[in-house]
């Protein structure tokens, strides 16, 4: 498998490659060169595979240049009963991303049993294990930049902490991530962690890590990575879960489900448009944001219009308080028929303060072809789906989720089975959870005393000449 850039620029290269990197080196993000396929007898085989069996079946393909036992021995360590143990339901660790049914039509896929409660830790226990495995038989180390929201930042550090191959500096937006996010991260003393709290929402921690990786000659002396989702590793690791969550509820290889997916910057829904290519039978994927609502938007309209910083509103989900959705880039590369000079005219256009839209026509491609539609959640409707979910089911869910709930509740087809992706343990996010049901949602043992813990971080302004100072003087 050869990967190329959505921009056209880069020549190509295979997944030990790509992987160490973020943006391409013309800017553009990195996709392979074709998605493989699977047929319905294939699928029928994989549908009775573990989670370790599946992704390797998955992963494969696109990283072909491994060796296949190397690469068992990095999914195997990756997906562990003993990482992934925070079910609801002890009995049900081994799953790993098990599926629990609503009501008839409707269900929710726990993601969150990793480390850190958050479906982040799904693709970045692979990407640790896969990044330590290639700096290794390149004999190399690495300095890995990333920007979170709130959750990309403690799963990529309890992926990497420790790791004598790595340096990992993560930017999140100073005070608008909720007190457990921040204690998880800010809590971690490893000498290889470096938690550097902006002033800025999260579009302005990503602008500077896009600022950054734009560096050529910067980038190529410190030796930057990337964890965010514009790691094609990322992306990758999680089209597996939508295999998984397919297969448990569909009776039969024929029958089509919908996903509803809450988003943010795009990554996770972006693999499930990827698991579709594949030949999985995805009907819809449902786009559910807050109430910074850029991809209901574009997924309604056609209009892609980011906000700026100081439109952007801070929101009781905060890990969608984004208006710049990255991985965008690669889905519309896929809308315009992988046509490089055309997508690059309009992400230029976008970031040099802009907008686009798209036709008539190619909206329709979309919404038919590709099977996106979205709608947006409030949170007066977060909040009252969370008090719902725990009174008439006994399920705790995050604000985030909830937005999930939401969404799906308004544009499910009651003919259609609908999965709805967690996106994080309630204990994340306990105000708004108490706030909804008057009860304090559970918090794993090892967790419960985490906000009390000393915290480690550097708060700077969002400015791009202290960021590199910092990493100058930090880096290995």
């Amino acid at each position: 498998m050869q990967y190329v850039s959505t921009r056209g620029n880069m020549p190509a290269q295979n997944f030990s490659q790509i992987l160490l990197g973020g943006l391409a080196s013309d800017g553009g993000l990195i996709v392979p060169e074709s998605y493989p396929k699977f047929s319905k007898e294939k699928l029928k085989e994989l549908s009775k595979l573990n989670y370790c069996d599946l992704s390797f079946e998955i992963i494969s393909p696109f990283a072909d240049d491994l060796e296949p036992n190397d690469l068992r021995k990095i999914i195997n360590d990756s997906y562990s009963p003993q990482i992934f143990c925070n079910s609801r339901t002890a009995e049900r660790c081994g799953e790993i991303t098990p599926v629990v049914k609503i009501d008839n039509t409707l269900y929710l896929q726990e993601l969150s049993n990793g480390p850190t409660l958050a479906f982040k830790d799904l693709a970045m226990q692979f990407l640790g294990n896969a990044f330590e495995y290639v700096l290794q038989a390149k004999n190399e180390k690495i300095n890995i930049l990333g920007a979170t929201s709130g959750d990309t930042g403690s799963a990529a550090e309890y992926a990497m902490k420790g790791k004598n191959s790595l340096n990992v500096f993560m930017l999140s937006p100073a005070g608008k991530m909720s007190p457990f996010q921040r204690a998880q991260m800010y809590s971690l003393q490893d000498k290889n962690i470096h938690n550097i709290a902006v002033r800025a929402m999260f579009d302005g921690c990503q602008d500077l890590v896009k600022a950054v990786n734009k560096d050529k000659d910067f980038k190529q002396k410190y030796k930057i990575g990337a964890v965010n989702s514009i790691n094609w590793g990322r992306i990758v690791a999680q089209i597996v879960y939508y295999f998984k969550g397919y297969f448990a509820v569909a009776e039969n290889i024929d029958e089509e489900v919908d996903f509803c997916v809450p988003s943010g910057n795009f990554g996770n829904i972006c693999a499930g448009h990827i698991a579709k290519q594949m030949g999985l039978p995805i009907n819809r994927l449902i786009v559910a944001t807050n109430e910074n609502d850029v991809l209901d938007e574009f997924f309604r309209t056609g209009k892609y219009a980011p906000r700026t910083d100081e439109d952007t509103i801070q929101t009781s989900s905060p890990s969608m308080d984004i208006s710049k959705a990255s991985n965008l880039e690669r889905f519309v590369f896929d809308l315009l028929d992988r046509k490089s000079e055309k997508l690059k005219i309009l992400w230029e256009t976008v970031e040099n303060g802009g907008d686009f839209s798209i036709d008539a026509k190619t909206l329709k491609i979309m919404q038919e072809k590709y099977g996106f539609i979205s709608s947006k959640s409030t949170h007066p409707e977060r909040i009252t789906a969370i008090r719902d979910m725990y009174f008439r089911h006994g399920i705790f869910i995050d604000t985030h989720t909830a937005d999930g709930f939401v969404v799906a509740q308004k544009l499910r087809n009651s003919a259609t089975k609908t999965i709805v992706l967690e996106t994080a343990l309630a204990a994340k996010f306990e105000e708004n959870v108490r706030d909804a049901t008057g009860k304090k949602p559970p918090i794993p043992k090892h967790l419960q005393e985490i906000e009390t813990l000393p915290a480690k971080v550097r708060e700077i302004d969002a400015n791009l000449q202290t960021l590199k100072n910092y990493i100058e003087k930090n880096a290995i």
